[in-house]
């Protein structure tokens, strides 16, 4: 009995939205935490909620503006720890502070068509 034939692999696409201009306007905000003004300023992505897999980054508009010690925070305490910190200080929900990002930013007409994009499949 002879095997099946094998299925072609599907191209790997690039499911990952970047936009250098978006990680630069994110960069010109002061940290996110609340009373935080250290420096320098980082594009931090925040994987809740983006549908990026383990060891994936999530898309560009997924960043918010974290400093250095804050951003170092998030990966080492772990994310919903991190945001869970975030939300009892500020009052605000990381989506809410992604939403605000989004827009905000030179590309949001670009980033509604992406999101659009991958709503429709």
């Amino acid at each position: 009995m002879a095997l099946p034939p094998k299925l072609p692999k599907r191209p790997k696409r690039e499911s990952r939205w970047r936009s250098q201009a978006h990680l630069a306007f994110v960069r010109s905000f002061s940290c996110s935490m609340p009373s935080c003004s250290d420096m320098p300023i980082e594009a931090a992505h925040v994987r809740k909620g983006s549908g990026a897999g383990m060891g994936q980054k999530p898309s560009d508009d997924f960043a918010v503006s974290l400093c250095s010690r804050h951003h170092q925070q998030q990966h080492t305490m772990g994310e919903d720890t991190f945001w869970q910190l975030y939300q009892t200080t500020s009052g605000h929900s990381v989506d809410r502070l992604l939403e605000a990002f989004r827009n905000g930013s030179p590309k949001r007409a670009e980033i509604a068509r992406v999101k659009a994009d991958r709503a429709n499949g």
